[in-house]
């Protein structure tokens, strides 16, 4: 799965220099690429009534996000077929859900905001008193994803017990590399088993 690293957004007082660099790789980033988000967030009724009226619209919007984000070298055939995506396009298309695949942009936003000005609220979303969580976890790092956290972030606030640097991919590894995602998974999931219960 792909979970957001919400924990990126403030860059601690005492970062690293890896924890400097990945802070301002995000903000230029977010200035060239991030736009996408910010209108999903605010307006993605507005957008998701454009997209749902015009499929010409749907797959502009999601082809320039599979260009831009996957490990293609200029070319996204390397990575996808045109079966792949087209039938990506068409599951939004015939189910019209783009609206609702936006939605988790805008309910981020949400919980964000309210974080910002409720005191009560932490936004570190594992755990309700702002510490690391425990719970054992594992990072796939994709090398042209669009936003990978340094290890040493990371450890700030997981129990990172599996930190795997992939050779190949992007952010949509899934896809694009799914025997390499798949395999890094089963290695975390048969280590964890393997530890004793508490």
């Amino acid at each position: 799965t792909d979970i957001p690293f919400e924990h990126g957004m403030n860059e601690p007082k005492d970062a690293t220099s890896s924890e400097k660099k990945y802070f301002e790789a995000t903000k230029k980033w977010q200035m060239t690429e991030g736009a996408y988000s910010m209108i999903q967030s605010t307006k993605p009724q507005t957008l998701a009534y454009g997209l749902n009226d015009s499929p010409v619209g749907l797959a502009a919007w999601i082809i320039e996000k599979f260009k831009s984000w996957s490990d293609n070298n200029g070319d996204l055939e390397i990575c996808f077929t045109k079966d792949e995506l087209l039938t990506n396009l068409t599951i939004y298309w015939a189910t019209q859900t783009i609206n609702s695949a936006m939605r988790i942009y805008n309910e981020a936003m949400k919980a964000m905001i309210n974080a910002m000005y409720n005191p009560l609220v932490k936004l570190n979303p594992f755990d309700k008193t702002g510490n690391k969580s425990e719970v054992p976890a594992a990072f796939a790092i994709f090398p042209k994803d669009i936003s990978a956290p340094p290890k040493d972030l990371a450890n700030r606030f997981f129990n990172v017990q599996q930190w795997t640097e992939m050779s190949e991919g992007g952010h949509f590894a899934a896809m694009e590399q799914p025997e390499l995602l798949a395999e890094d998974i089963r290695r975390f999931v048969t280590a964890v088993q393997a530890q004793p219960q508490l």
